[in-house]
């Protein structure tokens, strides 16, 4: 229910965990085995979680970020944004350019020196256009300039 903010949170550099559909019990239990805050728009199970348990209200994508940095009185340091695993959750390692060879359209090699691959499945990333927008997005929600 919250999948869209799990990744965004990931892009904040935040450890976001988002096991898909899932019964509330097995949530409950991850969150409380891992020490982990439980996100949810649902009212019984945030209520039930608690102290574990926040309660997403707003609807909309950036109202929610905006939300749960709020609440949760996260301060993400822009030079933390983009570390993780947009997809896994895993923490990006660096990739040298030989090694992004055969896993990156040609044309990004050619124009591209830094890559960050993700030690879990393997995706890689570089400082797109789209890293462009996304950090303009969480600048702008968050209030704070992006990574240098």
């Amino acid at each position: 229910m919250l999948g869209r903010l799990a990744r965004w949170l990931r892009a904040l550099g935040y450890d976001t965990l988002y096991p898909g559909q899932a019964d509330d019990r097995a949530l409950l239990r991850l969150a409380r085995t891992e020490g982990r805050l439980l996100l949810t728009r649902d009212r019984v199970l945030a209520r039930v979680a608690a102290p574990l348990g926040c309660l997403i209200r707003s609807e909309g994508l950036d109202d929610q970020i905006r939300e749960a940095v709020t609440r949760l009185g996260l301060a993400p340091p822009a030079g933390e944004w983009l570390t993780r695993c947009l997809d896994c959750n895993g923490a990006l390692a660096s990739l040298a350019p030989d090694a992004a060879a055969g896993r990156v359209p040609a044309r990004v090699l050619a124009t591209h020196a830094a890559f960050l691959a993700c030690p879990g499945c393997g995706k890689v990333y570089w400082a797109g256009s789209h890293a462009d927008r996304i950090v303009e997005r969480l600048a702008r929600l968050v209030g704070r300039a992006g990574p240098g």
